[in-house]
């Protein structure tokens, strides 16, 4: 009896242990774009002001741990945060002059790209909020009016 209560316990602890990471597995690029595109299609929709209120919950339908929205004003000349859907403390700053871990200018990287092209993706090293690491991110961007829509995943 005391053998099978040892199996039966270890099988539940391995269990958890693939859960956890299954988690905490990466996104892939393609979940990214279609993180935008959703988002995209929720704006139309639903308009500014409420889809930046979706956008910014971190429990919310537009966050799945390290994968999440962010979005730019891209009409204001400082790229200010409108929404981060796990960093509120971004939210309402201006972040044209941010730089990533190795000190690229990304986010005038994105504006130019965007602004040029309408969509596409960026390249930089940002906190991962998983790991709370320096990582590199690769981010799908979209200018919809006068914001920009991005979501991106750790390398």
């Amino acid at each position: 009896m005391q053998k099978c209560l040892t199996v039966v316990m270890a099988l539940i602890g391995l269990m958890g242990t693939v859960v956890v990471a299954a988690a905490q597995s990466a996104h892939t690029p393609e979940q990214a774009k279609a993180l935008v595109d959703r988002a995209t299609t929720y704006m139309k929709s639903e308009g500014k002001e409420k889809a930046l209120a979706a956008f910014n919950d971190p429990k919310g339908d537009f966050v799945d741990g390290d994968l999440y929205l962010f979005v730019l004003d891209a009409g204001d000349g400082k790229l200010t945060m409108l929404a981060h859907g796990v960093n509120k403390a971004l939210v309402g700053k201006p972040q044209i002059d941010v730089k990533d871990a190795e000190g690229k200018p990304f986010n005038r990287d994105m504006f130019t790209m965007v602004s040029t092209a309408g969509e596409g993706w960026v390249t930089y090293n940002w906190p991962n909020p998983a790991t709370k690491k320096i990582a590199s991110k690769t981010s799908f961007c979209r200018k919809i009016d006068d914001v920009i829509i991005g979501a991106g995943v750790y390398n």
